[in-house]
């Protein structure tokens, strides 16, 4: 097969298995395969395509017929500039977090001491350190499969933050200027209205916020003060019809100056506040 003639039969097989974008998704595992770009392309596209890639090729196009994320079959995904590794056990980094990164990063300052809470990939606090000036951080998730793919990305990326396996809080014992979290949210009912390549192959875990999707903020919500320095900051990644829950919630829980940040789509992403001097009943320096 011609580098032509290798293409169009991705987008057939592709398109035949109602693959959104199916036509950009061939282009794109050609593209990985072969390490060529449209320029190349399209002055050797009657170039014979070598058996080895070829083969491989129709091995990654016949996974993604079966609606297997690019990203899991490539095993990576670009964030923020970054490229980070990614595989089942971690949630796909979505352009839409970055807003969640862009946010701290407006007020971090040097040395801050700063929590991602359910970690996943790593790929927020990756960017936060890489981004932020000699910011000391801290990575928490509950699954051992995650952290394990996020130290792989700390190391790619030459940071060295603590690992904390936890369920939430459970196992924090340090206080901190920022705690950033892009916990499960999705409510338990919307699971199944998902795309299929969200709902069976992104981990459960990562998706399942509850019956109404805000059991992790209220969880969060409710023990971060404890573990925030006065004056410190807490940021949440939302849902796009959470923002005015989740604002009532931290303003219950004695945070002041709280915010809704908005997407690009113009959507409700990121909820932020600034912590009151006593949370909790709990004084902090």
């Amino acid at each position: 097969m011609t580098l032509k003639e290798a293409l169009d039969y991705g987008k057939e097989i592709l398109a035949n298995n109602r693959i959104e974008n199916s036509h950009l998704d061939a282009w794109y595992l050609l593209e990985f395969i072969c390490k060529i770009d449209r320029v190349y392309y399209f002055t050797h596209e009657k170039e014979e395509m070598a058996a080895d890639k070829l083969e491989l090729y129709k091995e990654y196009i016949e996974k993604r017929s079966l609606h297997i994320p690019l990203q899991h079959i490539t095993e990576e995904q670009e964030f923020m500039g970054l490229t980070f590794w990614v595989n089942k056990n971690v949630l796909i980094p979505r352009q839409d977090t970055e807003i969640l990164v862009e946010e701290v990063l407006k007020v971090s300052n040097f040395g801050n001491k700063i929590l991602d809470m359910c970690a996943g990939s790593g790929c927020i606090l990756t960017s936060i350190m890489h981004y932020g000036d000699n910011i000391e951080g801290t990575a928490a998730d509950i699954s051992p499969e995650a952290l394990l793919v996020a130290k792989r990305n700390f190391n790619v990326h030459g940071i060295n933050p603590k690992v904390i396996y936890s369920n939430l809080f459970a196992n924090i014992e340090e206080q901190y200027h920022i705690i950033v979290s892009n916990p499960p949210y999705i409510p338990r009912k919307d699971i199944e209205m998902l795309t299929d390549e969200v709902k069976l192959y992104d981990p459960l875990m990562a998706l399942d916020g509850g019956i109404d999707g805000l059991d992790f903020y209220r969880e969060i919500i409710k023990e971060s003060g404890n573990y925030l320095l006065k004056g410190g900051f807490l940021f949440l990644e939302i849902g796009y019809n959470q923002g005015k829950d989740v604002k009532k919630m931290m303003e219950m829980h004695a945070y002041e100056a709280v915010k809704i940040i908005k997407d690009l789509a113009g959507l409700d992403r990121v909820v932020c506040g600034k912590k009151k001097c006593v949370i909790g009943g709990k004084e902090n320096v």
